[in-house]
C-alpha cells in the first residue's frame, strides 16, 4: 500500500486527541500533510483546534478557520468515537443511547457535510469516516453496546450516501472499518483480550498505525477510483 501522495494537502482530522485519530495525525504529518487536529484534548501532531463534534457551530468554524489559514480544505478524516459497552439494550436510557450517536453519527455527518460544502465549491475532495466491524459485519461479543452498533452502522450508510451524491463532482467519500484496535477504548477491556484473540485468526489486535496507513491511502490519489467503500481490517476476526 503506497502512501506518499498527500504531501502538501490540508487535511482535517476529528478525534484527534487519542488512539487512531492521533496516529492518523502522526502519519499524515510524517507524509507531508498540512494536518489540522480536531478534538477537545489538544493532539501531539497537527495544529490543535479545540472542536465539539456534536455542535455545528464549533465544527463549522474549525473549518472556516482551516480555510481562511490555507485557502482550502483537502480531506476530511471524520474519526471522533465513544463507546458504552457494558449497559444491556433494555436497561439502556435514551439520553445515554443519543450521547453516543451525538459524538459518533452526528459527529460525522457535521465534520463530512461542512468539509464537503467546501470541497465541492473547490471542484475536489477526500473525506474519510472511521466506521467499525460492529457497524456491518459483526455484532460483538461478550460486550453489550447496541447504541454504538447502530451509530456505526449509521456511519457506513452516511458514507455511501455522500459517496453517490458527491462523486461526480470530484469529492471522494469512503469509510475504514477496523476491528479490535490496540488503543484507550481498550485499555480497560484487557480481561476480555484473550475471548477476542481466540477469534482473531491473526491471533493480534490491530495497531492504531495500521488504521493510519489505510486512511491515508484512502486519503491519496492512489485510491482516486474509491468510491463509498469500507475498507474492512479486522484480522480476519468476522470469517470465522
Amino acid at each position: 500500500m503506497v502512501t506518499g501522495k498527500v504531501a502538501g494537502k490540508v487535511i482535517a482530522v476529528t478525534g484527534a486527541g487519542g488512539g487512531i485519530g492521533a496516529a492518523t495525525c502522526k502519519h499524515l504529518v510524517d507524509h507531508g500533510a498540512t494536518v489540522y487536529a480536531l478534538d477537545l484534548r489538544p493532539g501531539a501532531h497537527g495544529s490543535p483546534i479545540t472542536t465539539d463534534v456534536t455542535d455545528s457551530g464549533s465544527v463549522e468554524a474549525a473549518v472556516a478557520r482551516i480555510v481562511a489559514e490555507q485557502g482550502r480544505i483537502d480531506g476530511m478524516v471524520a474519526g471522533a468515537g465513544i463507546v458504552e459497552d457494558n449497559v444491556a439494550a433494555e436497561d439502556m436510557g435514551v439520553a445515554e443511547f443519543d450521547r453516543i450517536l451525538a459524538v459518533n453519527l452526528r459527529g460525522v455527518f457535521l465534520a463530512c457535510t461542512a468539509a464537503a460544502r467546501v470541497m465541492l465549491a473547490q471542484g475536489e475532495g477526500r473525506i474519510v469516516a472511521i466506521s467499525s466491524m460492529s457497524g456491518n459485519h459483526t455484532v460483538n461479543t461478550p460486550q453489550k453496546q447496541c447504541a454504538y452498533n447502530a451509530s456505526k452502522a449509521g456511519v457506513s450508510a452516511l458514507v455511501r450516501s455522500f459517496a453517490v451524491e458527491w462523486a461526480a463532482r470530484g469529492v471522494r467519500v469512503n469509510a475504514v472499518a477496523p476491528g479490535y484496535i490496540e488503543t484507550e477504548l481498550l485499555a480497560h477491556k484487557k480481561h476480555q483480550f484473550g475471548h477476542w484473540l481466540d477469534r482473531t485468526p491473526q491471533g493480534r489486535l490491530g495497531r492504531p498505525d495500521e488504521v493510519a496507513a489505510a486512511i491515508t491511502f484512502l486519503l491519496s490519489d492512489d485510491a482516486s477510483y474509491f468510491a463509498g467503500s469500507e475498507l474492512l481490517m479486522d484480522g480476519g476476526y468476522t470469517l470465522v
